[in-house]
């Protein structure tokens, strides 16, 4: 077999091997890319008063991810996918238990 052909599908199945592990972020990844600036430690530094510690509702974390307010910027769908969204809801409630 020609040696360009072999070091092109091991370059081929190496891409498709990385795009499907980054398909699959994970709660803590999201968190500390999209979140963490403004929640360190499930804090809040906009509003102290309104830390993420002791969440529990899933469908209201997931709310103020879409909607946003008080301070927090709207992240819709392209900017947080929906299964993304439920990880990093998971992933804050099972992190900042109080």
């Amino acid at each position: 077999m020609n040696k360009g052909i072999i070091l092109a599908t091991l370059m081929l199945a190496t891409a498709l091997t990385t795009t499907s592990a980054s398909a699959g972020t994970s709660g803590e990844a999201i968190f500390k890319a999209k979140c963490a600036s403004c929640h360190p430690d499930g804090g809040n530094i906009i509003n102290a008063q309104k830390p993420l510690k002791g969440l529990k509702d899933t469908k209201k974390i997931l709310s103020q991810i879409r909607k946003g307010g008080g301070g927090m910027p709207v992240f819709d769908s392209k900017a947080i996918s929906d299964a993304d969204a439920k990880q990093l809801a998971a992933y804050i409630i099972k992190t900042f238990k109080k």
